[in-house]
């Protein structure tokens, strides 16, 4: 079977073109990765495919918006020559690109439905239609089922079972969304209603606020005496060509990315109780009811009442009603019964880790290897966050596509040096990130890796392996004395590729006994590791880094996804290593190295 490669960091292709609506980087990127996807299925020139992926993952990554840019400052972005900036212009203004619709015409509708299977590729997909004329997923899934791929070359057991778990994948992920997709677009209808004068707060709510990994719907939440206004603007908001419903306390509108977000308007001083009511999780919500009801109230989205006469007891702020309930304000992220409320009632809820707390980032890449921007412009965003130390891991040689030496990663920490000298309030740790080889040896002998300020150790390959040896592999990496930080551990990407299969208890045990730190990778693709590996490593006393794997400037405000995950695994700043000073971590960092 053919080695698998990551393919992290992908744009996912959007529902639909633009349309009158500004197109995104991420929109533009999508559509980009689309015509190489569609040049792949119908044999393009490979050097040409390649191309408009790495013109795709330059535009995702881009700092300004694309659409706003002429034909000669699109030419200026890595990797976008002149034909591909001609492309992005026509999609710009008319929402579609001629060469990709005939592109599109060419492949049948069967086989793009296939292509969305995360673990069949565009080829395998193409063949699969030739031989079978299977042409949705439903019908592979009964031709795999009935096993009709078996005399097919090169589709055996392991290759059906693949393809299942692919489309169990794509089902889970039917209509829902990545975490940054969402509150981009959440931020931005926020945005528009709380410009309004009759807006008097307004944020959203959901499983948005609470950071799950995926999200189905928006939920929007705004305070006002008037809402008539509010809902006005809400239903012209640029990006929503369609109105589900209108009405004076609710509306609900579909974007042009397929998205529903739903408003709601409360009046100013039932804001606490709506706020809380909406947030949700539902579990979390019916413990708070029930709490409420043993109380003698009545706890609603317009406030919490007394049961008997009906008054209103409290409801303008959530504080109050968790105070009047007997609880702290409960962070919203560990809102999902998870033993929140009895913690709280205990007074052992954590101070979980913010986004303020975090000193520096200490996984990020640069156009030395796969990242889209220099070690300069990486290395200035990060000053601009107020960092106090900030490292550049780029990746080591075994990940042979990206054509690292030990002559460039020496010249680039002589890069790091010159910078170091213009950046006296950062302190700059120039590391990599090392590949666990199948047997779990690294990247370069230990005295090269002695040079480095900081090592990241991560999977990039080999994802199948039998769980014993998978989990070997890990704990030999943890007993690498020159690795400080598992990578992405799970090596997941949500929606289409599933965890690696690890024995996790055995593998945090060894974290603990060596100290070695674990990633929570904030990539929006990767949320990794995701929060209820998070408890299990926190409970055996494992650190963290909250790290956001940054290809580009505008990725490292992917951290607040790093924050959020680690918070609903209950993640503490003393739990994570880059929220300590400088000499503390360095100290941390030292210290697996004299092992």
């Amino acid at each position: 079977m053919a080695t698998q490669r990551d393919k992290s960091h992908r744009p996912r292709r959007p529902a639909e073109p633009a349309g009158g609506a500004a197109a995104t980087n991420q929109e533009i990127s999508a559509v980009l990765q689309e015509y190489a996807e569609l040049l792949a299925i119908t044999g393009g020139q490979q050097f040409k495919v390649r191309v408009y992926d790495k013109a795709a993952r330059a535009v995702g990554g881009c700092p300004t918006e694309v659409s706003g840019l002429d034909i000669k400052d699109l030419q200026a972005i890595p990797n976008v020559g002149k034909s591909i900036a001609g492309k992005i212009s026509e999609y710009v203004a008319t929402g579609t690109i001629g060469a990709l619709e005939e592109l599109r015409a060419k492949v049948p509708a069967g086989v793009r439905a296939l292509t969305e299977i995360p673990t069949l590729g565009p080829k395998r997909a193409l063949e699969l239609y030739e031989e079978l004329r299977v042409s949705s997923v439903a019908e592979l899934e009964q031709a795999v089922r009935a096993e009709e791929l078996r005399g097919l070359r090169g589709f055996g057991p392991k290759a059906e079972e693949n393809i299942l778990h692919g489309i169990e994948l794509l089902k889970h992920a039917a209509g829902r969304v990545s975490l940054d997709a969402a509150m981009g677009l959440a931020d931005r209808v926020v945005g528009h209603l709380a410009a309004l004068d009759e807006c008097g707060r307004c944020e959203y709510a959901g499983s948005l606020r609470r950071m799950r990994e995926t999200i189905g719907d928006i939920d929007v939440l705004a305070a006002s005496s008037d809402a008539e206004p509010l809902m006005d603007a809400f239903v012209s908001f640029a990006e929503a060509p369609e109105v589900i419903a209108h009405g004076p306390t609710k509306t609900s509108i579909r974007t042009t990315g397929g998205l529903q977000v739903d408003l709601r308007v409360v009046p100013p001083d039932a804001w606490g109780a709506a706020l809380l009511y909406f947030t949700g999780s539902k579990p979390h919500n019916i413990r708070i009811r029930e709490i409420a009801q043993r109380a003698g109230l009545k706890l609603s989205e317009y406030g919490l009442f007394d049961v008997e006469t009906g008054d209103l007891v409290v409801s303008e702020t959530e504080e109050d009603v968790y105070e009047r309930l007997g609880l702290p304000w409960i962070p919203p992220t560990l809102r999902e019964d998870r033993g929140e409320v009895e913690a709280a009632r205990r007074g052992e809820l954590p101070a979980v880790v913010t986004e303020r707390d975090i000193r520096g980032d200490l996984h990020t890449h640069t156009n030395l290897t796969d990242g889209l921007a220099s070690a300069d412009d990486m290395v200035s965003a990060a000053a601009s966050r107020g960092y106090r130390y900030y490292a550049i891991t780029d990746h080591a040689p075994n990940l042979f596509m990206q054509r690292m030496s030990d002559d460039k990663i020496l010249a680039q920490r002589e890069q790091v040096r010159k910078l170091q000298a213009r950046r006296p309030r950062m302190r700059l740790l120039h590391g990599t990130e090392l590949n666990i080889d199948p047997d779990g040896d690294v990247d370069w002998p230990p005295e090269f890796l002695a040079g480095f300020d900081l090592c990241v150790a991560s999977i990039h390959s080999h994802f199948t392996q039998p769980r014993d040896q998978l989990t070997r592999r890990l704990v030999r990496a943890c007993e690498n004395p020159y690795v400080d930080i598992i990578g992405h551990p799970t090596a997941r990407l949500i929606g289409k590729r599933p965890p690696i299969d690890v024995d996790w208890d055995e593998v945090f045990a060894a974290c603990a006994r060596t100290g070695t730190a674990v990633e929570i990778n904030s990539f929006p693709d990767r949320l990794d590791l995701p929060d209820t590996l998070i408890t299990r490593a926190r409970q055996r006393g494992v650190k963290f880094a909250v790290d956001t794997d940054a290809h580009a400037e505008v990725h490292l405000a992917f951290l607040r996804y790093g924050v959020g995950t680690a918070q609903r695994g209950w993640v503490t700043s003393d739990d994570v290593i880059n929220t300590w000073p400088l000499k503390r971590l360095r100290a941390f960092l030292r210290h697996r190295a004299s092992h």
